[in-house]
């Protein structure tokens, strides 16, 4: 098996895995009524700044990944 496609599914594999990771803390931090719960002001601010830049992170791996696996087709 040729190294690229490894490392492209592997990546696309890991933004996948970072994205269900993502959404299921996210699930987990609502309340009944679906909104999000935090302590204080400053950990709703940081949680939602990491998990944004984790979330486009997780994007960019998945594309890269799809384009390793296309290219090696």
């Amino acid at each position: 098996m040729n190294t690229s496609l490894l490392i492209g599914i592997s990546t696309m594999l890991f933004g996948i895995y970072l994205r269900y990771w993502i959404n299921r803390r996210r699930f987990y931090r609502r309340g009944p009524n679906g909104l999000e719960h935090f302590s204080n002001y400053e950990k709703s601010v940081a949680t939602r700044s990491v998990e944004g830049f984790c979330s486009l992170l997780a994007y960019a791996l998945i594309l890269i990944g799809l384009f390793l696996v296309i290219n090696n087709w």
